[in-house]
Parts: C-alpha cells; structure tokens; sequence
C-alpha cells in the first residue's frame, strides 16, 4: 500500500506513473496539430473550434473533458467528505437536470451559430440583437467567471503534487515548479494544436477515469461496505462542532430543501452559459450530434454520483487531510484515500486521471477566453478589418495570457478564496441566460432592457456573495442567502436571475412603450434550424456587409 503523503517523502511508484501518462498526452498533445489538419490553422474556426467538424464520439469526449474537470473531482467528493449532502450532492442532479436543457435550446444555438460564423455567444448576442454593449457585457461577464474556473484546475493538481510528496518543500519555487512546468506544456501544445489538443487528449482523461471509479467502488462495496460507509458518514455528519451546531447534512432536510434545490437549477441553467461549454458545442459536426450527446451525457452523471461517494468512503476509511504544510484541506480526501487504500501504482493511475482532467478543461476554457476577447473585444473596439489569420495568432496569444493569469491566480491567493471566486463566477455567468436563452426564440425583450437586467443581476450577486461569511473567510464565504423579505436560504445566482428578468421585463415595457431604437436583427427564422454552412461567414454587427470566405 502507498504511504500518505502527508509530509516530504516522495512516492516514487506513484510518481512515475502520473510523470508516464502527463508524458502520454503531452505528445498527443503536439500530434494533434496533424490530426485532421486543414489547409491552415489561421481561423478561430479551425483553431478554436477544430473546424467545426467533431462527430458524436469525440464531442462527448470533450463534452466530458470539459465539464468534468479535476476540481469536479477532487471538490466534489471534498464537499461530502467536509460537511455532505448539501455542498457536493447537489452536482449530481444539476448535471441531470442540465441535459434535456440543452437538447431543446443548444442545436438552435449550434444552428444559427453555424450559419452566420458566430464563434462565441457574444457573437451571437451581438448579431441578434445589434447590440455592442449588451454583447461587452456577455463577454467581459464570461472572461470574469472562466478566470478562476481554470486556476481552480491547478487546486487538483495541487492536490495531486501533494499526495505524492512534491507539496512539502519550503522553498516556493521548487513547490510550485511542477504546477509551472505542466502548464507550460499545456500552454505549448494548445498554441500550436488548438481545440484540436484538449479533444484528443479527453480519450485518455476520460478513460482513466471511468476505470479508476469502476475499481474504486467495487473496493468499497467489497473492503469498507456501504452499510458502514453511510453509517460513518452519517455519525459525522451529525457531530456537533465547537458552536453547537451540526457539522454537516447526511440528507437534506425541509430547512435546506429550497437551498438544494435552487443551487442544482441555478448550476445546470449557468453550466452551459459558460464559454467553453458554448465552445465545445459549436465544434459539433450538427445538430444531430448535439441533441445525440445531450441524450448519452448522463453517463458522466452517473459516473460523478458514484465519485461523490467516495468522500463518504474517505470517512469510513478514516482517511486524514492533513497537507504536506501541516493544515487541513478537504481537497486531499480522494487523494489520501487512493495513496492509503490501493498500491501504489494504481494511485499514480488515479492520480495521473485527476491531473490529465485539469489540463483538458484548463486548455478548452483557455481556447474559450481568448475567443471572447480576440471577437468580442479586440475585433469588435480596437480592429474590426482584422483578418482570420490575425483573429488566430491574438487569439493564441491570449490563451497564453490566460493559462499563466489563472497560475498566478491561484498561487498568490489562499485556496479557500480561489474557490469562493470560482462559486462567485457561477452567479456572475448565470446572468447571461437571459439575453442568450430568450434571444434564441424571441426578439421582445429590448436590448438596453437586457443589459439593465444583466446589470441588476450582477450588482445584486456580487453584493449578496460580498456579505457571506464562512469559517475560513469574512467576505465571500459561499453561494447561499436568504431571498429577500423572507427566511428561506436559497443559491444567490438565482435570486440574482429572478431580479435580472424582472429588470429585463418592466425596462422592456417602458422601453417599447416609448419607442426606443431596439437594433438590427442578422438572424432570420429558418437559422435557427439549419444544419448547413452559409456561403459566407458574417461578421457580427455587419448584417452581411463585411463577410469573409467560409
């Protein structure tokens, strides 16, 4: 059995094998610049959306890769293991709860995205409803929350450098120089291989990872029972902390039924508002592939239900969390549990599964940024006759800008506030449906009335999350607050929504009423429905007065 790594012994059986499969997809990495090249790279097209030619296989791979990150698999079961149901289960049903979702509205988005050329949701937003600022808004609004999404990515990996024993030392450069040195590969085969990398790469993420659920459930239904396993979480659970209080939830109650509830809707309605979820859906080949993935998904759901469980195992297993710095972190749960349950070599496998799944959904929400900003922000104010090839080369070089953001990010802040900041992007992002979602059936609701909503929305979250108070932090101390003029907790990215569309309808009414300029519409009905390219691909904002060959 692997030895924890709570201080600076360094497992060299785990080691080596986590160091053979970062070595595995870093070469598939670099051969993915080959896979399917086109006749150029030099389009947001082929580089940030591998030419929009993905089929069903490969979109569900990336899909997975993208969406269930390492931080998905190591704060999760964190989340049971910490304080139960409440805090990690809920990702359970919100991923459920998600997918019929975007089977209705995301191949109407993949459809009238395809036709006009549209690479982010800005673009959309921009083209629908003639609006620069309301699409700023959606744009800034998604480089905010993808920011520390991806440095989130690193707090797996963390865990991960951890567990094998690479997290003691004192010095900070020789602690942190692995966390460097694998996102200068990343960064190095996603500039040169675009979506095209992380895509290829999710067949190995996503391969060892069902396998190392597989074999870790069947450990704990054979080894610890799950009989045991939820009675000891349960007697956890239900231990009092210094305050008096329960130290957890084991299964939500009447008093937590509408916080559960309203932080599963509020999650599955922000998931795919999130660039590089939008992203992996426009690389799909057609509607039909979206509407396929949106029906087989679930089994990632069913996948992360069972990881989830781990963290109750983690308690039966009386795993320690105890860091190679001497402190407590939740995060090592799964970690520890692998490095104190299985050998060695099938915890480097575990290991190698958690890091590989940061750097697919670090690489596509990196891709998705630096769409956002070379098309909504650099086109759009600074270069509007920049060509694809300019497009491209700004594009990859924001990506870089980003990947090293999100790796200072996360160094120079606490792992507590990196995470209240990735839960604060969930509101911030969760704003964006409605100009996005209505704009997709409807053209009622006025432009300036969307951005007021979008205002209200953000104002209101930031605030509602800038007062929540936690054990461990003052001020952004979690996602829950009473809805205003009542005692019922709820997730703050929904009582933020519901004000948005309230501001968004009366600002609307008045707006209407008064005759106000609503903007050019580029869209037309039948977009909405095609599977087939354009013979041009138009610029957003230009209503076909600038276009560039498809």
């Amino acid at each position: 059995m692997a030895a924890q790594a709570a201080g600076p012994q360094v497992d060299g059986v785990a080691l080596t094998v986590l160091l053979f499969f970062f070595v595995v997809v870093t070469i598939g990495g670099f051969l993915a610049a080959k896979w399917r090249r086109p006749a150029s790279m030099h389009s947001l097209d082929e580089w940030g959306l591998g030419g929009r030619g993905f089929g069903t296989v490969i979109t569900w791979f990336l899909l997975g890769g993208d969406l269930y990150t390492a931080y998905t698999f190591v704060a999760v079961p964190a989340a049971m293991y910490a304080t139960g149901a409440v805090s990690g289960f809920f990702a359970v049903p919100y991923t459920i709860v998600v997918y019929p979702l975007i089977f209705i509205f995301m191949p109407r988005m993949w459809s009238v995205a395809h036709r006009h050329g549209y690479v982010t949701p800005a673009d959309f937003v921009r083209g629908r409803f003639g609006s620069r600022g309301l699409a700023l808004a959606v744009a800034i609004t998604g480089l905010l929350a993808t920011m520390p999404y991806i440095a989130l990515q690193l707090v797996g990996i963390q865990a991960v450098l951890d567990t094998v024993g690479l997290g003691g030392s004192g010095n900070w450069f020789v602690k942190d120089l692995p966390l460097f040195i694998a996102f200068a590969v990343l960064a190095a085969y996603t500039y040169s291989s675009g979506l095209r990398a992380p895509a290829l790469i999710a067949f190995v993420k996503d391969s060892l990872i069902y396998l190392v659920i597989v074999v870790a459930i069947i450990y704990v239904g054979v080894k610890i029972g799950f009989g045991d396993m939820f009675r000891a979480a349960e007697t956890k659970m239900n231990t009092k902390t210094k305050t008096g209080a329960a130290t957890g939830v084991f299964i939500p109650n009447s008093k937590t039924y509408w916080a559960y509830s309203s932080l599963a809707l509020g999650s599955a309605l922000a998931l795919f508002m999130y660039p590089h979820s939008m992203t992996a859906v426009l690389a799909g080949r057609s509607r039909n592939v979206i509407r396929r993935n949106a029906a087989i998904l679930p089994l990632y759901s069913l996948m992360l239900g069972l990881l989830a469980l781990l963290g109750f195992a983690a308690i039966a297993a009386k795993t320690k969390v105890i860091g190679a710095d001497g402190k407590p972190n939740a995060q090592l749960a799964v970690p520890h549990f692998f490095a104190d349950s299985f050998p060695s070599w099938f915890a480097g496998v575990a290991f190698a599964a958690i890091a590989i799944g940061a750097l697919v959904p670090a690489a596509i929400m990196s891709i998705a940024a630096a769409n956002l900003f070379t098309r909504n922000i650099y086109r759009e104010f600074f270069r509007p006759a920049a060509t694809p090839r300019e497009e491209a080369r700004v594009s990859k070089i924001v990506s870089l800008v980003v990947k090293f953001g999100a790796l200072l990010f996360v160094l120079s802040l606490d792992k507590q506030n990196a995470i209240n900041f990735q839960l604060l992007g969930g509101v911030w992002i969760l704003q964006t449906i409605v100009a996005i979602v209505s704009g997709l059936y409807t053209r009622w609701f006025h432009r300036w009335a969307l951005l007021g909503g979008w205002a209200a929305g953000m104002i209101y979250g930031t605030l509602a999350a800038y007062h929540q108070k936690s054990a461990a932090t003052a001020h952004f101390g979690g996602s829950l607050a009473r809805f205003p003029f009542t005692q019922t907790t709820v997730y703050i990215g929904f009582t933020a929504l519901v004000l948005n569309l309230v501001v968004s309808v009366v600002l609307t009414g008045i707006l209407v009423a008064v005759r106000a300029p609503a903007g050019a519409d580029e869209t037309s009905p039948a977009d909405f429905y095609s599977d087939s390219q354009g013979p041009t691909t138009t610029v957003p904002g230009t209503a076909g007065g600038l276009a560039e060959p498809a």
